[in-house]
């Protein structure tokens, strides 16, 4: 049956009694809701989506093709984002503004170029970490310490200059963590509220590094490709810093996250564990960190980190708004309509991955990859409005990976529950806590 455009409601999904939120909190968590329904009505549902009315969540990739090319984020879903910045809020301009900026934004972030000329730094700060780690007595809370190296990572790369210590990237995580909060859950009390007083420190600190950036010039040691990129655009200021802050805020959390549940399964599957630093040996031989170069020899820890990010999506869900009437199988969506991309439903839909909740790397060899839908994983998103600096997490993932487990071991403390959360990303509840020891020479 084809719903008449105008309406989604014959679209099959539970009574809209209300917003949803009783719902989706008795659940567990929106992604946890989005499973569930799913699993009930089938590959289209339609439900309450607080923020956005009547939304048509779709977890079949064939029939997400129809959605690809839509350039509109719903913006009563991004409002909490919009005091964040001043120049117009980054996640929701309008497509002809948002085309040429993310033009500029893949120009820098998806170039092998600048990939490389920043490696060499990425990899001392990813040794440093491990440095600190091994020196370490008692469990490491994985996510914590792996948000501050990403941090670091992203504002060297988007900055032109790291933060100066790990006291520093732990000062800008705790602000990002109190401006998300506070805006997330509509807590800011006005001026003075400690949102307010984080954001404002945000800022100061993206200007004190623009500002020594226009006085260094293109000298090297200052020059940042992103600011440069930008600034050639003819980007204003208060955009360029809405732009690093929104960069450096998308980057830290989701690579870090991603990075921690992939050695929360490894260390779960020594198997797999052990496959990887096989094939480290095998391409570093001696060498305890890898060149730029050698990345491309390591298929397994690729397919291990893919594989990952399948079963824990660093961000869980997102969202578009339909600019004109939609066919999705039998139904009919109209223009408006807030379409939601449940990426975890995707990911474990068992028309396309067998024994869906199974950890398995085989899954992304090119064999088995060959004729899966290109919608069937999708972490980064998908069409106009996905990651630009996809490319630029997956460097930096497999580099981390790369250094830690080359070094040492990792294996999950016991008796300890590791519960996935929505905090704007895939979380732990409790953070992921496992011990850390040297590896045993090969």
């Amino acid at each position: 049956m084809r719903v008449d455009a105008g309406t989604p409601s014959q679209i099959p999904g539970p009574p809209a009694r209300d917003d949803g939120s009783a719902a989706i909190a008795a659940a567990g968590g929106l992604h946890e809701y989005q499973l569930r329904l799913h699993a009930e009505y089938g590959p289209v549902v339609r439900f309450p989506l607080p923020g956005a009315g009547l939304a048509v969540s779709v977890a079949d990739p064939v029939l997400l093709e129809a959605t690809a090319k839509i350039n509109k984020r719903p913006e009563r879903l991004f409002e909490f984002l919009a005091p964040l910045q001043e120049s117009g809020n980054l996640q929701t301009i309008p497509a002809d503004e948002h085309g040429p900026w993310r033009r500029v934004m893949l120009s820098v972030l998806a170039g092998r170029p600048s990939h490389e000329a920043h490696f060499a730094r990425f990899t001392a700060l990813a040794a440093e970490l491990a440095d600190r780690w091994q020196a370490h007595d008692g469990p490491i809370a994985l996510q914590q310490d792996l948000s501050e190296l990403s941090l670091r990572m992203i504002c060297q790369y988007a900055l032109g200059s790291g933060l100066e210590s790990p006291d520093s990237a732990a000062r800008v995580v705790s602000a990002f963590e109190t401006v998300l909060t506070e805006y997330m859950g509509q807590a800011g009390d006005g001026e003075g509220s400690r949102a307010q007083e984080a954001l404002a420190y945000l800022r100061a600190t993206v200007d004190q590094v623009l500002t020594a950036h226009r006085e260094r010039g293109s000298e090297p040691a200052g020059r940042s490709d992103l600011i440069a990129a930008l600034a050639e655009a003819g980007e204003s200021p208060a955009r360029i810093r809405d732009t690093v802050l929104m960069t450096m805020l998308a980057a830290h959390h989701t690579t870090g996250v991603a990075i921690s549940w992939t050695l929360y399964l490894l260390g779960r599957h020594p198997d797999a564990a052990e496959r990887v630093v096989e094939e480290l040996d095998r391409a570093l031989g001696d060498r305890p960190v890898p060149e730029y170069g050698d990345l491309k020899q390591l298929t397994y820890l690729d397919m291990v980190l893919r594989e990952t990010m399948r079963l824990y999506p660093p961000g869980p869900y997102g969202a578009r708004e339909a600019t004109e009437d939609i066919v999705l199988g039998e139904y009919t969506v109209p223009a408006g309509t807030t379409i939601f991309y449940p990426f975890w439903a995707v990911h474990t839909n068992p028309d396309h991955w067998p024994d869906p909740q199974t950890f398995d790397p085989g899954r992304f060899a090119p064999e088995a990859s060959a004729g899966r839908p290109r919608l069937a994983y999708i972490p980064f998103g998908i069409g106009p409005r996905s990651c630009e600096g996809a490319a630029l997490a997956m460097v930096e993932a497999q580099l981390v990976l790369a250094v830690l487990l080359k070094r040492l071991a990792f294996r999950p403390v016991p008796d300890r529950t590791v519960t996935p959360i929505e905090r704007f990303v895939l979380w732990a509840a409790e953070d992921i806590h496992m011990t850390v020891s040297p590896r045993e020479p090969a």
